[in-house]
């Protein structure tokens, strides 16, 4: 199982990567609109775990405001190991310095975020598909790469794990 920590964006840079969702899906290439009942939500996850206990995150980041009016632009698009298509934001010191922030106290709270989430290895993105079938990836990146550049307003963060159907908004 994975659960997450994200941040949500405002609805005109939501509704634009909504588009990009749909022109993905009508290429062929799965999108995050479909898997778990379209309940995906664009955002930023600044922290991935096996498992989050909801509650417990919301006590170690009580200190904090998770979701920030946090300016974030999109200007790249890129793909990670196993096929994940991503859009990808200017790496901005504060939006860097947020994600260390919140994963230092998660990690004092004792709960152990996938390696590649750690500051200095974490590489802020928002996924727009997983597993693309080779012969579509170009055509994939090439989509992503005609939608940006994307300005968005960070408005919202949740706990998110969708296996176990765990969905709680904090502050």
């Amino acid at each position: 199982m994975v659960a997450s920590v994200e941040m949500y964006l405002d609805e005109r840079a939501s509704r634009r990567i909504r588009v990009l969702w749909d022109q993905l899906e009508e290429l062929g290439v799965q999108s995050l609109r479909t898997p778990h009942d379209g309940r995906h939500r664009p955002h930023v996850a600044l922290t991935v775990a096996r498992e989050l206990d909801p509650s417990v995150v919301a006590d170690a980041l009580a200190s904090v405001r998770v979701a920030p009016p946090l300016r974030i632009n999109f200007q790249f698009a890129g793909v990670f190991v196993g096929r994940v298509l991503f859009l990808g934001p200017a790496p901005t010191p504060q939006l860097i310095e947020h994600q260390a922030r919140v994963w230092g106290l998660l990690d004092a709270a004792g709960m152990a975020s996938l390696p590649l989430y750690t500051p200095g290895e974490w590489v802020p993105h928002s996924t727009v598909a997983m597993r693309v079938p080779r012969p579509l990836l170009t055509e994939a990146l090439r989509r992503c790469l005609e939608s940006l550049p994307i300005e968005a307003t960070v408005t919202r963060a949740a706990v998110a794990d969708y296996a176990r159907g765990i969905f709680r908004e904090i502050p």
